[in-house]
């Protein structure tokens, strides 16, 4: 019987991320997350994952050591150029509510991603600090920023990702290599969709012809639904997109100007399956595409780390079978 890799995942969203690590090969035993709209996302599109609704920080980890993996989306504001970067000043700040659930349950690899904000200099203390502990434990880590075009993603979308594995795993772990085929086009990713309605999308397929500038998410107390500030709006009229808002269909056949993406296109450039839906109104619900953390990513980070749990424990496996032959 093949052996079933498990997950605990806090910040979970509205499923960026479980979905990659569930196409790569976890199985996830407990999905943590706050906000009541994106557990009801999580619980529409996947029935059978176990959603638990609370405060990561009233989140106990404690009955699922040993667990292979924990994960997580981390609040990205506390780091974000586009905030006051306060860091561990900032409330929203839970790397301390992540390495506290690494010291209940253990796991033999932590996955953490946040924006690239967080390997700016200002945070080298902070950093090293999260590093030290999580030494402290019995882990290696490695932080990289990854481009989520480099994965197929429509989008430049920088992360930053801390993978961290027990001192026996790490040496088998590699980054995931980038992807041989380019990333398509926004033109190329949403062609179909915004065609769907007749709209003549030609003229515009020939503009929209790179990829698109970071979808921004907002949150509750800053942004909306539309696709960013001054600059990621005029990136996006560059592409033959109105950044101004989000539309409620795709252009019909008589449409001129320039198109509004809809929650489903936000939802593709961002990497979710077309098939994913999203609880809410159309603000809250593009709030959990804009803030997601890109699947394709996921699930490339998550194989690696499968792929170094395989391979020591096939080394481990081989040298025991070596050692009873030899007594």
């Amino acid at each position: 019987m093949a052996r079933i890799f498990t997950s605990v995942e806090i910040c979970a969203g509205a499923g960026g991320q479980a979905i990659g690590l569930d196409q790569a090969g976890f199985e996830h035993l407990a999905l943590v997350e706050l906000e009541h709209l994106a557990c009801q996302t999580l619980r529409y599109n996947k029935p059978g994952w176990n959603v638990v609704e609370k405060d990561v920080r009233s989140f106990s980890a404690a009955k699922y050591q040993g667990v292979d993996l924990l994960a997580g989306g981390v609040p990205c504001p506390p780091f974000s150029i586009a905030g006051k970067q306060l860091g561990k000043d900032d409330e929203r700040d839970l790397f301390p509510e992540a390495l506290r659930l690494v010291r209940e349950c253990l796991p033999k690899a932590v996955m953490l991603e946040n924006v690239k904000g967080i390997l700016s200099v200002k945070f080298d203390n902070y950093r090293d600090q999260i590093i030290a502990e999580l030494n402290s434990l019995g882990y290696q880590c490695s932080w990289k920023l990854i481009n989520s075009s480099d994965y197929g993603v429509s989008q430049l979308r920088p992360r930053a990702i801390l993978v961290a594995l027990k001192n026996e795993y790490f040496n088998s772990f590699a980054w995931p290599e980038k992807n041989k085929f380019i990333a398509p086009s926004v033109g190329q990713l949403l062609y179909e969709e915004i065609t769907s309605l007749g709209w003549n999308a030609s003229g515009w397929l020939n503009k929209a012809s790179s990829i698109a500038p970071t979808l921004v998410g907002g949150s509750k107390k800053h942004g909306g639904a539309d696709l960013g500030p001054t600059r990621a709006k005029e990136a996006w009229a560059n592409l033959g997109v109105c950044g101004k808002g989000l539309a409620d269909s795709p252009p019909n056949a008589d449409f001129t100007g320039m198109p509004r993406l809809t929650l489903q296109m936000a939802a593709l450039i961002q990497g979710f399956p077309p098939t994913w839906k999203f609880a809410g109104k159309k603000t809250p619900a593009y709030r959990q595409v804009g803030n997601a953390f890109p699947p394709p990513v996921a699930k490339a980070v998550g194989e690696s780390i499968i792929s170094a749990l395989k391979s020591y424990e096939q080394k481990s496996t081989e040298r025991t079978r070596i050692e009873n032959e030899a007594a």
